[in-house]
């Protein structure tokens, strides 16, 4: 027997949220006001009432100083003006036959003795609401004077139920307001979530949030939201190139791969027939394979590389560029004898370590000194110069034609003078990727007179996705 189900309470939306929030202020601030416009109005009506019973027995000691201890009655009966009045002697056996008007307690007479200060009061005189003061008048004897009060009862009350009215009209409003406040100011996160969930659905980075043409970047209309919703473009735009990049990657990589996996399939079926060869055949058949299957796997390793988009921090170490320069063009000149490799760096003095992985600058300098090498004639001279600023590879073959200086950088990109000589045309994309890993930019020229000139600008930053 299952339990008892559980209620949920389904999390409210951010905009029922902020207009609630909002209608919660306003109705603070109403509510507030409208409590403190009651108590101002209440007190100025009781004041000027107890205004006109100060004045009222003023009037009264003076026109009855002589008279002493009496019942003046004034308008007892309605309670209007002149105020209904009567003096009280400390003592009840001073008390006149008449019987007061007004009630008498034992303040009244300890004001009479002076040993009370005068106050005010709130009674009931012929049936009426009164206010009542209790003040001295003369040596020993007190003065009561009464006003009725109903008049200002009821504007107390009419106040109240005018600022109570004035109150749920201003929570009324303050709840469209804020429904409405929260609405515009959310509908540029609407629209954000709406293009997220539709690059999660479709998976294409190709969406973008519409954002009024009024709303410039650094204007004054370029507010919180519209910033969140540019960055979340921006980021698309940079997820569409990263995809792109990656299926043009895939395309050429599928392209490249297709001619080295058919020859290295032609020449494993030639080998499954190696008893009917004769053995030059069959040694020229494994020799070729070996080579095929070194270049696939140059090719993938290749592949690899390009598909990083940064350099894992961990990995990174204090480079001596100047030793690495010297190590690689050592190592150079080991594949291409035929080649004359020259050298130019700064002492160890002068030398400055940057962060960088001394495996990956490696390969990126070995490409450039092996593309200078495959361009140079017979016993042609390759120049290597590193400053503090800059390293140059310049070689002294036939250049790069001008049409084909653009496309230079690009993955598998050879061009018609080079596709009869080795290579996959993924090295020089691997060194200027590489560069940019490492906060450097890779660009190539043609050098003065003949040749080609690979320059390699150093950077003063971190490497590309690492913090300083």
């Amino acid at each position: 027997m299952s339990g008892p189900t559980r209620f949920v309470p389904r999390p409210r939306r951010l905009r029922s949220r902020l207009a609630l929030a909002a209608s919660a202020a306003v109705v603070l601030v109403t509510v507030g006001v409208c409590t403190a416009a009651f108590f101002v109005l209440r007190y100025k009506l009781y004041q000027q009432v107890d205004q006109n019973l100060a004045q009222s027995a003023t009037l009264v000691a003076q026109q009855s100083r002589e008279d002493g201890p009496a019942v003046l009655r004034g308008e007892c009966r309605f309670l209007g003006a002149p105020a209904c009045a009567q003096t009280v002697p400390p003592d009840p056996a001073d008390d006149p036959a008449e019987p007061y008007v007004l009630p008498v307690s034992r303040a009244v007479r300890e004001v009479a003795a002076g040993r009370r200060a005068p106050y005010y009061r709130d009674t009931t005189v012929a049936g009426h609401p009164a206010r009542m003061l209790t003040t001295t008048f003369g040596d020993g004897t007190a003065v009561q004077v009464a006003l009725r009060s109903d008049v200002a009862e009821r504007g107390v009350h009419q106040a109240a139920w005018l600022l109570g009215g004035i109150g749920a009209a201003g929570v009324a409003v303050a709840g469209a307001l804020g429904y409405a406040v929260a609405r515009t100011g959310l509908a540029p996160v609407t629209r954000l979530t709406a293009t997220a969930e539709r690059v999660a659905a479709t998976r294409d980075p190709s969406h973008r949030i519409d954002l009024p043409a009024g709303r410039i970047s650094g204007g004054h209309r370029d507010d919180e939201v519209t910033r969140l919703a540019t960055t979340f473009n921006t980021m698309l735009d940079e997820l569409e190139r990263s995809v792109t990049a990656q299926r043009r990657l895939i395309a050429d990589a599928s392209h490249e791969l297709r001619t080295p996996l058919t020859a290295l399939r032609t020449n494993a079926e030639l080998l499954t027939r190696a008893d009917r060869l004769p053995a030059d055949r069959r040694e020229r058949a494994a020799g070729a394979l070996v080579r095929q299957l070194e270049d696939v796997t140059t090719l993938v390793n290749d592949l690899i590389e390009l598909a990083r988009d940064e350099e894992p921090q961990p990995l990174l170490e204090q480079v001596d560029l100047a030793a690495l320069t010297r190590h690689t063009v050592a190592r150079a000149r080991e594949r291409w004898p035929g080649v004359t490799f020259t050298l130019a760096v700064p002492s160890p003095r002068a030398a400055v370590p940057r962060p960088g992985i001394p495996s990956r600058l490696a390969r990126l300098l070995g490409n450039l000194l092996d593309n200078a090498a495959k361009f140079s004639p017979p016993g042609g001279t390759v120049e290597v110069v590193l400053t503090p600023r800059e390293l140059t590879v310049r070689d002294h073959g036939p250049g790069i034609a001008d049409q084909d200086l653009p496309h230079i950088f690009d993955r598998f990109y050879r061009a018609p003078s080079a596709r009869a000589l080795p290579g996959s045309g993924l090295g020089l994309a691997m060194a200027r990727q590489i560069a940019r890993t490492h906060g450097a930019e890779l660009t190539a020229e043609r050098a003065p007179g003949t040749g080609a000139l690979f320059r390699l600008a150093l950077g003063t930053g971190p490497p590309a996705g690492v913090s300083s």
